[in-house]
């Protein structure tokens, strides 16, 4: 074991035992999302570099400090990517952070194998828990169960359980080719008629609804791609205005993205009809993730997406006093501390990040 790590589980131990809490933090490039960050700084970022990766096996195996540019920019030289697209933020974000934010980007809902979040390509972990203990959970295939739950677990955690110093993930060929339509259509109808494309054999990889204009990435086999392009029809996007639009839906520098109204993100069914609620849009993932800028309190717009059949999270700006994600129910909420109790006892890792009292 190195001595980064040796010292970071030493350093936990001596916070558990003072009950120190202690805010897990490497390149900060999501500390914008869920509550608001407290404790004192422990940073995980030198405990990097990639630790195994045989293209063949389609996976690979990196500490949590790695860059994410890094490990992506490895992978591309292999005609390989992580499927789920995930955002950055910002150059110094890390592969830790990338399963801790539990963020995708627009691939997140394709045809085909890409589907997936990223927990779906998790395959294994190791972290170290409140007690300074070093705990591995899953392995590096997807026919080992042993613990592959658990490693699971922590994409979307938000460094409430443990400080994840290493993962597994599974990756997938870059597509053959790629191309982007651009159709004029509202909102009631862009929702539609994804709803309608994704029931058929299409290879979708991503779409961005905003102000009238719907836009549609196709991916895969060349022959495939060039048929779906005549059977959509549509508008044809120049590649390199079409990299950089999803680039910028993927990393929020997308106009719509920017002012000072609170910015909210709505899951709800791909089916939901238009939100009853007032406010710019941008929708992804077929129709099921809806963005949201308001000024509206945070109870109306909860309510409005429960009322669609899903719910809403503060993504950025606005006043978290009511928590940056929806409450948990009484269920869930008996569940999350009885996980973050065997996980953190002491409860020093991430306060309140994902939840106030949790």
């Amino acid at each position: 074991m190195d001595h980064a790590l040796s010292e970071m589980r030493e350093t936990i131990r001596a916070a558990a035992a003072a009950r120190t809490l202690l805010c897990i933090r490497a390149g900060g490039t999501k500390d914008f999302y869920g509550n608001r960050p407290e404790g004192t700084l422990l940073d995980p970022s030198r405990v990097a570099g990639i630790v195994d990766y045989e293209p063949t096996e389609l996976v690979i195996t990196a500490r949590a400090g790695t860059s994410l540019a890094t490990l992506e920019q490895l992978l591309a030289e292999n005609g390989q990517m992580l499927a789920f697209e995930p955002p950055h933020f910002g150059t110094r974000a890390t592969v830790g952070g990338c399963v801790a934010a539990g963020l995708a980007g627009p691939r997140r809902v394709s045809f085909g194998p890409t589907y997936g979040s990223v927990r779906d390509f998790v395959l294994g972990a190791k972290l170290i828990d409140g007690r300074g203990e070093l705990l591995s959970f899953g392995g590096t295939v997807m026919k080992n169960v042993a613990g592959y739950d658990v490693s699971r677990l922590l994409a979307g955690s938000l460094g409430t359980l443990g400080v994840i110093v290493e993962v597994s993930l599974k990756v997938l060929p870059r597509p053959l080719s790629e191309r982007t339509r651009r159709f004029e259509m509202s909102e009631a109808e862009a929702i539609d008629q994804l709803n309608t494309w994704t029931g058929r054999p299409l290879p979708l990889s991503a779409s961005a609804w905003h102000e009238g204009s719907l836009y549609l990435r196709l991916a895969g086999a060349a022959p495939a791609v060039s048929a779906a392009c005549t059977q959509l029809g549509g508008e044809d996007v120049d590649d390199a205005a079409a990299d950089a639009f999803w680039i910028s839906v993927r990393e929020q520098t997308h106009d719509f993205f920017g002012g000072d109204q609170p910015l909210w993100r709505m899951s709800v069914p791909s089916t939901a009809p238009s939100l009853s609620i007032g406010g710019p849009q941008l929708i992804e993932w077929n129709g099921a993730l809806r963005w949201l800028r308001t000024d509206q309190h945070a109870a109306q717009v909860r309510d409005c997406a429960q009322r669609a059949g899903g719910h809403a999270t503060l993504f950025r700006r606005g006043d978290r006093s009511a928590g940056a994600f929806t409450p948990l129910s009484p269920v869930l909420a008996t569940i999350h501390r009885r996980l973050k109790s065997q996980f953190d006892p002491a409860g020093i890792f991430n306060p309140g990040r994902l939840y106030p009292t949790l």
